[in-house]
């Protein structure tokens, strides 16, 4: 038998775990990763980074390593409309979506938490929870036995069927599955009329794209007369192949299949994100259908929420209440999330000319600049905003209404050296960042021992950003406090 004792325990070492593991890292807690399986994801699941989970990864200096193996594309779907959403209208230094299969995506998080000496223990599920006044104990197996592991708090990314969220007594209410989608992983010896392809039809709804590798393209079928095949049978070439060929008239030539699956749109939301020591993030918290690509990318955001302020109180710089601002700023999140995917499901079972007509309707509409830049938006999280400040404020600063909590893009910063650098490449020791400008005087912050200071002036950005004195950003990018000039 094992025994162990650490800050925090993360079950579940998929892409959600593992960047949460590394924000914990980087600041010196000592973090152990229990996964149930023996081997990483071999299959790519999930598709796509959006643009705020590359400024996430920005923040801590990561996004290089995944933009040499993705794919960019300037444009997202939703409910694989006709109208593509454009990306390449938002304020950032990411405009695209990046195609990368999500096995990469977790191999590249997982170099990196080794790298920072995260302990990741594969082949380890747990079975047994309990939570104590100052500590939760997990047990499992793993290792050729048995292991106990006290942690000052336990963090469930393990997924929709989380043994954590289980075991803590969270409630996960929701809607089981109604439809049934097929998905397959495949070359395709025919050529594309372009990069992302959907066709919608009374037959059912196709779409095609690339996967990231430069090689393998992923088909989503949705047939009008399979919609009710069970989630557990398996899903042949043949099925699919005519499948496709009765929608689309064409199955691409489709050859050399990498993975095969069938998965529903089975709607659920943790009641409580936390509860007491317990926290929960990504597919723990929150499942739906995969429409738009969402799943993972909030699950990353949960992550990089989580993490910072966890960090602040294990660490002694922060009160206990703000862990409970992990609930308040990203529960809504979910519940926004679980309304888009549902929109995005009525708009996607479209067999009936009512549905053919909304969907039509719907595409033309995103042809209006406002409309499409409000869901894509959405869709990359951009709309995304905390409006309550999480800490009290410091003396001579205010949370200014409309910009609290607000996302800021990787505005250039001309530094008093005569050097510029971008904003982001501040922030990569997941502390606050207090922007101060030449010749204002630097706020006395109750938590200095986690901030870093740079005096520069912003090249662009927003006004709010050129007008203050002194703008002090959350370790996520958000602005905290301002100081007036």
């Amino acid at each position: 038998m094992r025994k162990e004792r650490v800050d925090v325990a993360i079950v579940g070492g998929g892409p959600v775990g593992l960047l949460l593991a590394c924000e914990l890292a980087i600041a010196g807690v000592t973090v152990s990763v229990f996964e149930r399986r023996t081997e990483r994801v071999a299959q790519s699941r999930a598709l796509s980074l959006h643009p705020r989970s590359l400024e996430v990864l920005a923040l801590r200096g990561l996004t290089d390593r995944f933009l040499a193996r993705g794919q960019p594309l300037p444009t997202g779907h939703y409910a694989a409309l006709e109208t593509r959403l454009d990306f390449s209208v938002l304020d950032t230094a990411f405009p695209f979506s990046l195609f990368i299969p999500q096995a990469v995506t977790e191999r590249l998080l997982e170099e990196r938490a080794l790298e920072l000496g995260v302990a990741l223990h594969r082949g380890h599920p747990v079975t047994g929870l309990q939570q104590l006044p100052d500590e939760v104990r997990l047990e499992g197996t793993g290792g050729g036995g048995t292991f106990h592991t006290a942690a000052r708090y336990v963090v469930g990314a393990d997924g929709a069927r989380s043994a954590v969220r289980t075991l803590a007594g969270i409630g996960f209410p929701g809607t089981e599955a109604t439809m049934s989608i097929m998905l397959g992983d495949f070359v395709l010896t025919e050529p594309l009329p372009r990069p992302a392809l959907t066709v919608s039809n009374p037959r059912g709804l196709l779409m095609v794209a690339p996967l990231g590798d430069g090689l393998h393209h992923r088909l989503v079928v949705m047939d009008a007369d399979r919609r009710q095949v069970p989630l557990s049978e398996p899903v042949t070439v043949e099925e699919l192949e005519r499948s496709a060929r009765r929608i689309a008239g064409t199955a691409f030539g489709l050859k050399s299949p990498l993975w095969l699956s069938r998965f529903g749109n089975e709607t659920r939301q943790a009641v409580a994100y936390r509860k007491g020591r317990v926290f929960l993030a990504g597919d723990a918290a929150h499942v739906h259908l995969p429409a738009g690509g969402q799943g993972l990318n909030v699950g990353l955001q949960d992550a990089m929420n989580l993490g910072w302020k966890l960090v602040g109180v294990l660490r002694g710089l922060a009160p206990e209440p703000l862990l409970d601002t992990y609930q308040h700023e990203r529960h809504p999140v979910g519940a926004d999330l679980l309304q888009n995917t549902l929109s995005q499901t009525a708009l996607l079972d479209a067999a009936h000319p009512e549905g053919q007509a909304l969907r039509a309707a719907m595409s033309r509409l995103l042809r209006l600049p406002a409309a499409n830049r409000l869901l894509a938006e959405q869709i990359s999280a951009f709309d995304v905003a905390y409006p309550d400040p999480v800490l009290p404020a410091p003396p001579g600063m205010e949370a200014p209404a409309g910009w609290v909590g607000t996302r800021l893009p990787d505005v250039p910063l001309r530094c008093e050296d005569g050097v510029t650098r971008p904003l982001y490449s501040l922030m990569h020791e997941g502390k606050w960042l207090l922007l101060r400008r030449p010749a204002s005087p630097s706020p006395e912050v109750p938590w200095a021992g986690w901030i870093s200071t740079v005096t520069a002036e912003p090249e662009g950005g927003p006004e709010g950003l050129r007008q203050g004195a002194s703008v002090l950003l959350r370790p996520d990018g958000r602005v905290g406090y301002v100081a007036r000039a």
